[in-house]
């Protein structure tokens, strides 16, 4: 079975709100935030931004390309492109490592999106007067890490067992206008309280000293990766259900400007947040000036500035705050769990709603078994998914998007597409430019982590 069997997306903006669903997740409003706090603010977000422009969306367009052309999953959409068996077994190596890289990203992104459905319930529990179940839905124990963790993944799996249209769509279509509608609120509001404008300074004004620290640029590098899901197959599989009509330089625009909206939106509300905190008492860096619980900030430095406002308004923030990291989550995991799935469906026979359940139950299994050994896997996962795998995988797309796809194939792909030129300005360098620069920029960073 092909991804042709499985359904487009009926219209653009169903494709640009997937997309920008996928893109648009924790790694924006989660991740973002924290990396860019932990690694000197305004520096981070100018090497970001530089990063987004020159790899993000260039590897962004890569990645659709290859998944439309192939109109399959990720392992057989690489293959295609080998003109020989070494370079397709090459190419479905890569594309497994992908699909690999997807299913274990879904393991904690489960357990971290679990937490974020634990806390929206939490204010709602205190404002019932249950205190000890409020208690329990913020403390870290393996019992409720465990139940949110399957939680979660049975949201996920109940909204892309519908398929494309249906699910995939018809769901981002619903939930991204509601994303951007709380974060843009939330700005808002966190930007009139006392301390906010420390916190302006400290995300957007540079220390130019640091921008060429190893770990400003590793940390950026794999934030570009991560909010994109560059590297995941995710984009392919998104790739192969468009139509081979739509301009693919035009929707990845929007999506990456999305994505990188929501990211700077997501700083703009969390790091001010952090100074209105540490004005409102709450301590939020060390004697020697480190953050204090960066992986964990807006689980310890938000709650406790939710707190710090009192009465109603304080758990009301919480609850419609920690909605929109549900949401975040839910979007972007939608997205990596199709990688699997879309594979599962197209390489056997069994049917869309079954693979789907087999699917989430293998990943449940793995959250599991991180769960029970959260200590050793967590970090450990995070880590090969997102700071290694990931960089490596993209550099395999840049390299077999510039060097093995044959020339007048991929101009083919090109000239199909609705309003694009072969001889207009982008259409003439993007080629070049994955072809020679992406792989050269990759490979230096890269070996600036492995140096690290």
């Amino acid at each position: 079975m092909s991804a042709k069997d499985l359904g487009h997306f009926s219209s653009r903006i169903g494709f640009i709100m997937a997309a920008a669903g996928s893109a648009v997740g924790v790694g924006n409003i989660w991740g973002f935030p924290t990396q860019a706090a932990t690694h000197g603010g305004g520096a981070f977000l100018l090497v970001y931004l530089v990063l987004i422009f020159l790899l993000g969306y260039p590897m962004l367009v890569a990645e659709l390309m290859i998944g439309r052309h192939g109109q399959t999953n990720p392992a057989d959409a690489m293959a295609k492109l080998g003109t020989n068996a070494l370079t397709r077994n090459l190419g479905k190596t890569i594309g497994l490592a992908s699909i690999l890289t997807a299913t274990l990203i879904c393991t904690f992104y489960s357990i971290l999106s679990g937490w974020f459905v634990s806390f929206t319930l939490a204010p709602m529990a205190r404002l019932l007067g249950m205190q000890d179940i409020a208690l329990w839905l913020t403390s870290f124990s393996l019992e409720r890490n465990l139940l949110f963790t399957l939680i979660f993944i049975l949201m996920v799996v109940l909204v892309i067992r519908q398929g494309v249209q249906q699910g995939i769509e018809a769901w981002s279509k619903r939930l991204m206008p509601l994303l951007l509608a709380i974060l843009i609120l939330g700005v808002a509001y966190i930007l009139t309280q006392p301390g906010a404008n420390q916190g302006l300074n400290a995300l957007l004004v540079p220390d130019f000293g640091r921008i060429w620290e190893p770990q400003v640029l590793i940390g950026a590098l794999g934030q570009t990766f991560f909010s994109l899901t560059v590297g995941t197959g995710a984009m392919m599989v998104y790739g192969a259900y468009l139509h081979r009509q739509e301009n693919l330089a035009k929707l990845t625009a929007y999506v990456t400007l999305t994505d990188t909206s929501v990211a700077f939106l997501a700083a703009l509300m969390i790091i001010p947040a952090m100074y209105v905190a540490q004005h409102n008492g709450v301590q939020i860096f060390a004697a020697d000036g480190s953050l204090l619980n960066a992986d964990t900030l807006v689980f310890t430095v938000l709650p406790a500035l939710f707190d710090s406002l009192g009465g109603l308004a304080g758990p009301l923030i919480a609850i419609v705050f920690f909605i929109l990291m549900t949401i975040a989550g839910l979007t972007s995991a939608i997205s990596i769990v199709e990688v699997p799935t879309s594979y599962m469906v197209e390489k056997t026979e069994i049917q869309r709603h079954s693979a789907t359940y087999l699917v989430g139950g293998g990943i449940a299994l793995l959250a599991t078994i991180m769960v029970f050994n959260f200590d050793a896997l967590f970090a450990l996962v995070i880590t090969l998914t997102t700071e290694r795998a990931q960089p490596f995988i993209a550099l395999g797309i840049a390299l077999y998007t510039g060097w093995v796809w044959h020339r007048n194939s991929l101009l083919k792909a090109i000239a199909a597409q609705e309003g694009a030129k072969l001889d207009g300005l982008f259409w003439c360098i993007w080629p070049v430019y994955v072809k020679y620069v992406c792989p050269v920029l990759i490979l230096a960073i890269i070996l600036q982590l492995l140096s690290a």
